[in-house]
Parts: structure tokens; sequence; C-alpha cells
């Protein structure tokens, strides 16, 4: 935890404090930012950092050494008559304070704080304001080792998605019985060897099970895989050790030597609105110019709506990326949510427009990294529907 920065942005945002609180381990933004790790939370706990001057503590007498290992003074509690006056003396002097609460939930991921709670603190006079921006700042701005992290998962990620290609075409060439369920498993396997790991297994999706944006193929459900089908590989993964960044991507490729027109016709819809975005932000970084989560997803869906498909964009532009494949920053968001926080730098957040139809669905997705006066793409791009089966150059 780096106290003064903290406190620098407490003062930067007129705020008077950020008030950490945990029962459970319900909020794991608190044990990450504060960087702590206790054996055991089985009491309630708070931690305030002011904008000036010293951290305080109120933990429960049998869990005492559960902050142990952050500055700040100690106040201690058994009864429920003791914690709330404890919270009232924490709180003295304060008006407005900062804690992982979110005005009607805009934000759920910040959103980890319970109303109880909410209106506890309110009751000793203070105003609580999501920590939101807090959060961004100190949980999803991404250290150089992170930034290195997240380019070699996705080295192993994309290759996962190019030996799932090669596999149907081989099975295919080869007259084979081939699944998305086969698929999906070797690219757990490649995964397994490469030593990176996922939160679930990849999508393979063909023909109408690529238009359900979180379909994920089970041994007794899945589809074969044949000539003349659409394919989808949504993959995602992270470098097995303490500190790992995702890498997500999807893929669409048709089993055939040149896709029809219906595919492509969609999928350049899908990759004019993955484009735009993408300039959006690259040409706002920059300019210099404040650029928020809503006004990215605004121009990929504006593309889409255009070409007649809005109906059929049925969730967000993108999400933050970190040690979660769904982080807490920014996401590209003004249709599940308006989300109104700033895109900062040293951030990732993927841009994934789709159009799901009935008989199939496109997206494409790809994952940026803002620089302090730029933005990049941080792998490869697709330009076009991959040719399964065209012949190898």
């Amino acid at each position: 935890m780096n106290l003064s920065d903290i406190q620098t942005a407490l003062r930067t945002a007129e705020l008077d404090g950020w008030l950490f609180y945990d029962h459970h381990r319900r909020d794991p933004i608190a044990y990450r930012v504060l960087k702590i790790n206790p054996p055991m939370c089985t009491r309630r706990w708070y931690y305030l950092i002011p904008k000036e001057g010293e951290p305080a503590k109120l933990v429960h007498r049998i869990e005492a050494q559960n902050l142990a290992g952050l500055p700040g003074s100690d106040d201690h509690y058994s009864s429920w008559r003791e914690q709330r006056d404890g919270l009232a003396r924490l709180l003295a002097g304060k008006h407005r304070i900062a804690m992982q609460y979110s005005p009607l939930n805009s934000i759920p991921y910040v959103g980890l704080v319970d109303a109880g709670t909410v209106e506890l603190v309110k009751d000793c006079g203070v105003e609580v304001v999501s920590s939101a921006d807090l959060v961004q700042q100190f949980e999803a701005c991404w250290s150089e080792v992170e930034w290195q992290s997240h380019l070699a998962a996705g080295r192993v990620v994309h290759e996962a998605v190019r030996t799932g290609f090669a596999m149907i075409r081989d099975a295919v060439r080869l007259g084979k019985t081939l699944s998305e369920y086969d698929v999906q498993q070797e690219m757990v396997r490649l995964f397994d060897a490469q030593r990176v790991i996922a939160d679930e297994a990849p999508n393979v999706s063909v023909n109408a099970n690529t238009g359900n944006p979180h379909y994920s193929p089970s041994r007794e459900s899945s589809l074969p895989i044949r000539s003349g089908d659409f394919v989808l590989m949504d993959v995602w993964a992270k470098q097995n050790k303490p500190g790992g960044v995702y890498f997500d991507i999807t893929w669409t490729g048709y089993v055939g030597e040149t896709a029809p027109h219906r595919y492509t016709e969609i999928f350049e819809v899908v990759r004019e609105a993955r484009d735009a975005a993408i300039s959006l932000v690259q040409e706002s970084m920059r300019a210099g110019h404040p650029l928020h989560g809503y006004e990215v997803d605004d121009a990929a869906r504006q593309v889409i709506t255009r070409g007649g498909y809005g109906a059929f964009f049925v969730h967000r532009t993108g999400h933050s990326i970190g040690e979660d494949v769904h982080g807490n920053g920014a996401n590209m968001d003004n249709f599940e949510t308006h989300d109104e926080r700033r895109i900062i730098p040293r951030t990732c957040f993927s841009i994934e427009p789709g159009i799901y139809l009935n008989e199939f669905g496109v997206r494409s997705e790809v994952n940026v990294f803002v620089e302090e006066r730029d933005a990049r793409v941080t792998g490869e791009i697709q330009q076009a529907i991959v040719p399964i089966l065209a012949a190898p150059r």
C-alpha cells in the first residue's frame, strides 16, 4: 500500500478519507489495495485512511491482528455497542468518505459494502461517496511487471486460438469426428503445459451456439464441427503466478476456403464498430482529451445501430482487465450501466462488440492498453474471418 499516493488522491478528490470495511472477505478490493491477507476474517474490521495524518483501525478483540501489518492507531471492540462507538470515534470530524459503494449499484464491481453498513456510517454524520475512481487508480493501473505478464499470457492465448483452428482443419480434412468440447479441452491442455490459468475454460462454439455470448461447451452438450460451419473462439488466460493479469480475445473462423457473404457482411459491421472504438481511445489519449467508458461504448454501438443491428448487440462494448478477467477499472459501457469513470493511463480493457442472430453470432475482441498519451492494441487484430480450410501458404 502506498499511503502517500492514496492521501494525495484523496486531497485531489476533496475527500476526508477512504474507509475500508470487511466481513468474511466480502470485499476483495480492500485486501488487494491494502495488500493484506489475514488468516481469519469472521468479525468486522474498519480501516480509515484520512487525507492527512495517521490512518486508524477498528478491529474485534479476538481478531486484533487482522490489520497488524498496516500503519495507524488501533482501537478495539467486542460488543455491537462498542463497535458503533468505535466507528463514531473513527469518523469524528470527517464529512465526505469514500467506500466501496456505488449509487444505485451502477457499478456493481465496486458496490461491495452492504446497505446496512453504509447506513451505519451515514448515521455518524458522514456522507458516503463511491470509491470507484480511487479503486481504478490503485487497483486497475498496471505495473511494468503486470504489463509484461499480460503480453506473455497473450502469446499463449494466441497460440491456443491458432491451435484450435489447426485442429479443426486437420480433423475435417481427415474426416475425423471433432466437437466443440474436443477443441476446448486441447486448449486447456496447452494452458497447463504453458503454465497459464483461467477462471473458466475457453468458449469454442459453432453455428447457432456462436449467437450465445456466454456459451461454453460441455462433454454432454457439445456440437460436432463440420465443413461449412461457422466457429467462434473466446479465449482468456493469465500467467499462473502472483500478480498475473489476463489477456482476453475472441476470433471467428469458417470451416471452408471462403466464408459466405452473410458471415462476412456481419463481421465487417462488427470490425468497423471495434475499430471505431479503438480509434476514439487512441485519438483522445493522443490529444489529451478526457474520455469516459460510456463514450467508447457509444462509438461502437452507433456503428452497429447504423448498420441495422442495434437490437442484436446485447452487451457492453468492453470490460476492464486485471488479475480478474473482469477487472475493477472503467468498463466500456453505456448499455448495461452508464460508466462515467474516466479512462486513465496504465489501465487495460477489452473492446468486443458483437452481433448475435438466431443462426450465428459474430464478436471481435481485442485488448487495449492505455499509456500516458497513447493507447495500443496488445495483440493481433483480426481483419477477416479465418478460412480454416484454406490451403496453407
